[in-house]
């Protein structure tokens, strides 16, 4: 689902109802509506009555699109051409010209309710063979001929707290499921979003803990809800976010909110706003693009094609083009930026970096950063080699208190990154994520100097800021 509805370039729609073995076809989206508004209304009709459908149809079909509704149900298409459930499409149909120059005028249209972000389901029937709670087709005639308006049209229907969003932008829509595999340590929007899903599921399902704070840091709080999620709804319980869970938080996400109704509880800004810039470019400064410059410094590590770039928290010319080398490495668009598919790729090439190397090559004075995000509440041996590195600079910087090596981070491990993200001026969040690591593991590093790393081990100064 992208942030804020889009016009799609084109439209994939299957000829019959959803599970019949009937072929889908794919239309540029104003043709689609061109043949819908002709194959459903006359031509006829007085200009209001068909600019108000065919905003109906527009609206409609967006919100079958901006949901995902199809495709978070298993399918391979974005709405059909049965009239049961969606709207009638007659393949290579002869198209009207006055809905064609319309539609020509409006295709980039579409209602919303008043607050809401998702394009109305505007649900509407013929009005004399079947009725319905939304628009009345040929009702739309008689108003027209009293001299209303399209949009005054629409309100004697959906209501007065409706609105027209206009000239919205058009761009070929991308599937909404990430690149990578979402798992503990995964940190982006695309934990955001799927955090701030689940909470809303749980209000429906509370067996399903609530996620605090929403944070985009995919921790034992995220992994725990995506676990108790997956074991209602059928899944493999792994905690692991990929294509079936991704799709089934959408599906059941859209149902408990009621998106593809036309009285829906509705999307507002802040559900679909994002928590992490959305790109990465030249000009660009701070610890984004610091976290960003340390993975592609190790990538470059392991992989000659990828410049290291300088790692100094500004984008500059030297990061833009690491950045070129490892999206031409990758095959994604050579542009440069750092937008979400480039993020995810990075941290997951980094991450099977990091997991490839040996003991020998690790060394024994300092471990690169392990690829997970720490915070309260996660376990393990990488919480342990973090303890340690806390005492270790306890005992160097006085204001960062020591704390106990349990391998669990608790509050007093928390508030000892709290400390020494204040004293090395990081941002203050208490999350380990790459530059907090890196900063305690070079003071680590320095204190435990006696352990010489053998040559080919990792060296994580090649890394530091310092």
């Amino acid at each position: 689902m992208p942030n804020l509805p889009i016009i799609p370039e084109t439209i994939r729609v299957h000829l019959g109802a959803p599970d019949s073995n009937a072929p889908n076809v794919t239309v540029s989206f104003p043709d689609y509506i061109k043949n819908v508004a002709s194959s459903e209304i006359f031509p006829t009709w007085p200009e209001s009555a068909l600019r108000a459908n065919i905003l109906a149809q527009i609206s409609f079909a967006l919100n079958r699109i901006y949901t995902e509704y199809y495709p978070s149900l298993g399918y391979d298409f974005d709405i059909t051409n049965n009239t049961g459930i969606d709207q009638s499409f007659v393949n290579g149909r002869d198209i009207f010209e006055n809905i064609s120059k319309i539609v020509d005028e409006i295709f980039n249209n579409y209602i919303v309710r008043n607050g809401n972000v998702e394009p109305l389901f505007a649900v509407y029937c013929n009005g004399t063979t079947t009725t319905c709670n939304g628009l009345s087709q040929w009702g739309t005639v008689p108003l027209a001929e009293q001299g209303l308006g399209a949009f005054d049209i629409l309100t004697r229907f959906y209501g007065n707290d409706i609105s027209l969003v206009t000239n919205a932008p058009i761009a070929e829509i991308q599937p909404s499921q990430p690149e990578i595999l979402l798992r503990r340590g995964s940190v982006g929007n695309d934990v955001a979003f799927i955090q701030s899903r689940l909470n809303r599921i749980s209000a429906n399902y509370p067996a399903i803990p609530k996620i605090l704070p929403v944070d985009g840091f995919f921790g034992i709080e995220t992994e725990n809800a995506v676990k108790k999620f997956q074991n209602i709804f059928n899944l493999t319980e792994d905690g692991i976010v990929g294509k079936a869970t991704w799709y089934k938080i959408q599906f059941v996400y859209n149902a408990v909110k009621k998106l593809n109704e036309l009285e829906s509880e509705g999307l507002r800004l802040e559900d679909v706003s994002k928590f992490f810039p959305g790109t990465l470019a030249i000009g660009d400064t701070g610890e984004s693009v610091e976290v960003i410059q340390y993975f592609l410094t190790a990538i470059s590590f392991f992989n000659s094609a990828i410049p290291a770039p300088v790692y100094s928290g500004v984008y500059d010319e030297q990061t833009r083009n690491s950045v070129i080398a490892f999206q031409a490495f990758s095959g994604l668009p050579q542009t440069g930026i750092v937008d979400d598919a480039t993020w995810n790729l990075i941290y997951d090439d980094y991450l099977g970096d990091i997991r490839s190397l040996t003991p020998e090559q690790v060394g024994t004075a300092i471990i690169p950063f392990p690829g997970r995000f720490l915070q309260l509440g996660d376990t393990g041996e990488d919480v342990v080699q973090l303890q340690e590195f806390i005492n270790v600079a306890s005992s160097i910087y006085p204001a960062i208190p020591p704390v106990p090596i349990t391998g669990v981070y608790d509050e007093d491990t928390r508030d000892a990154i709290y400390a020494a993200e204040t004293l090395f001026g990081l941002d203050v969040d208490g999350i380990t994520g790459p530059l907090v690591w890196d900063t305690l593991a070079d003071i680590y590093n320095d204190a435990e100097s006696g352990n010489i790393r053998s040559e080919g081990q990792f060296s994580g100064n090649e890394l530091s800021q310092s």
